[in-house]
C-alpha cells in the first residue's frame, strides 16, 4: 500500500484524477471503477476539465460502479446512475452503453447481484477502481461485518449510512435502506486501487483503516492485502497517521511519483 498525503484537498484531488488520467492515456480501452459520493465530484469534474481542455480522451473506456439504490430507477435524482450521468458521463465522450451500474429496479437481487460480476467478467476485470471510505470505514456499501470475500449483492445499510446519506435526498425518509454493492472481493479483484479521503471527519476511520488490524467492521482495512492499493489524502484525513515522514519519504523519493511532484 502506497499512502499519498497532500498538504489540501484540492491537490488530493488533482493527484487523483491525473494517476486516472495517465492510466487511460496509455490504456484508452481501460475499464474504470467508479465510486460516488461528494468527495468524488471534484475528481470528476476534474476530469471533465481534462477532457475540454487536454483531450482526454474516455471513446474507448468502460466502466462500473461499485454500487446502485434498490427501488430507484436511473433517472431518478438520487439514483447513482444520475449521478454519474450528472457529474462525469455527461461531460466527456465515453459511451454511455458502456457505463455500467447495478439495476436497481432488478425484481432478483441474487440474480442481479451474479449478472453485474459476470459482465465485469465478462469485460476482462476493472484496471483501476477509484473507492471512497465512510464514516465506518466501509468501502462500496460494504457496512461493518461484510465478508472480505464477498462478492456483489444486495446489503441493507446501516442507520449511520442512513443518516449520513438521507439528508441528499428532498425527503431523507425517501432513502432506500438497501442497496446493490460490488463486494469487498470483488473490489480486491481491481488490478489497481485508488483511496481517496479528505477532510478532518475522516481522520480516525482513514487510521484505522491504513494502520490499523484487518477486520471485517471496517472493510477498507482489507485494501491492505491489495498489491497495488494507493491512499490518497489532505493534511486534515491524514492528521493522526503515524508513519506520515515514511510515506512523505516514499513520495518525495520513489522514481514513480517523480512527475506528481508538483501536484
Amino acid at each position: 500500500m502506497e499512502v499519498i498525503i497532500r498538504p489540501t484537498t484540492e491537490s488530493a484531488v488533482k493527484l487523483t484524477a491525473k494517476i486516472i488520467a495517465d492510466q487511460l492515456r496509455a490504456d484508452p480501452a481501460m475499464v474504470l471503477g467508479l465510486a460516488t459520493g461528494r468527495t468524488m465530484e471534484a475528481v470528476y469534474k476534474e476530469l471533465a476539465r481534462m477532457y475540454r481542455e487536454e483531450g482526454l480522451d474516455f471513446s474507448k473506456a468502460s466502466s462500473f460502479n461499485l454500487d446502485e439504490y434498490i427501488g430507484l430507477s436511473g433517472d431518478n435524482k438520487n439514483s447513482y446512475r444520475y449521478y454519474m450521468n450528472y457529474h462525469l458521463f455527461n461531460h466527456v465522450n465515453i459511451a454511455k452503453d458502456k457505463t455500467n451500474l447495478p439495476d436497481g429496479l432488478a425484481k432478483d437481487p441474487i440474480a442481479e447481484g451474479h449478472r453485474y460480476e459476470a459482465a465485469i467478467k465478462a469485460a476482462g476485470g476493472v484496471d483501476l477502481q477509484l473507492l471512497g471510505i465512510g464514516r465506518d470505514g466501509h468501502i462500496g456499501f460494504n457496512e461493518p461485518l461484510s465478508s472480505l470475500s464477498s462478492r456483489t449483492r444486495a446489503k441493507a445499510l446501516t442507520p449511520e449510512t442512513y443518516q449520513q446519506n438521507g439528508p441528499l435526498f428532498d425527503k431523507p425518509e425517501d432513502m432506500p435502506m438497501r442497496a446493490f454493492t460490488m463486494g469487498v472481493g470483488t473490489i480486491l479483484d481491481a488490478r489497481k486501487v485508488v483511496l481517496l479521503v479528505t477532510g478532518d471527519e475522516k481522520k480516525e476511520i482513514l487510521k484505522k483503516a491504513v494502520e490499523g488490524p484487518v477486520t471485517s467492521m471496517i472493510s477498507a482495512t482489507a485494501l491492505q492485502f491489495h498489491n497495488s492499493a494507493i491512499v490518497i489524502c489532505d493534511a486534515e484525513a491524514g492528521a493522526l497517521l503515524e508513519h506520515k515522514d515514511y510515506y512523505n519519504w516514499v513520495f518525495k523519493t520513489e522514481p514513480q511519483w517523480k512527475a506528481y511532484q508538483n501536484i
